[in-house]
């Protein structure tokens, strides 16, 4: 499994097995399919789907249905966001099984840790059959 790290500085000087110390200050913000939300990646693999990101969710923002390839974690780091089954305050945890589909909403906006075997899938409308990459 080749992960990469991308944004690493100096990454030619790790070895397969070293630990990847990253700035996550410094990594820069990437546009998500949904306008209003905002990532960050920390780890992506390409060839699993595995990826892991912050997510910066301003208020009002609306993520359209989607569906969990595979099993997805979320840690809430600040702000809410909610969908049908609840609301997620900061401090929070919520996992999501293979198969859940939903609409996400931040009415408040929220800052969020997620972690992704494959990525999601969005299902109808403009975004239908698009992943979360």
């Amino acid at each position: 499994m080749a992960v990469m790290t991308p944004f690493l500085p100096n990454a030619e000087k790790y070895g397969p097995l070293d630990s990847r110390n990253m700035a996550v200050d410094a990594l820069p913000w990437k546009p998500t399919p949904t306008p209003g939300i905002d990532m960050k990646v920390l780890v992506k693999d390409d060839e699993t789907g595995l990826l892991t990101a912050l997510f910066r969710w301003q208020p009002g923002t609306v993520l359209a249905l989607h569906e969990h390839v595979e099993i997805e974690q979320s840690y809430v780091l600040e702000g809410e966001f909610e969908d049908d089954d609840g609301v997620y305050p900061a401090g929070n945890f919520a996992w999501r099984p293979k198969g859940h589909r939903h609409i996400a909403r931040s009415p408040k906006g929220a800052l969020v840790l997620c972690f992704f075997l494959k990525p999601n899938k969005f299902l109808g409308g403009e975004l239908d059959g698009q992943e979360l990459k």
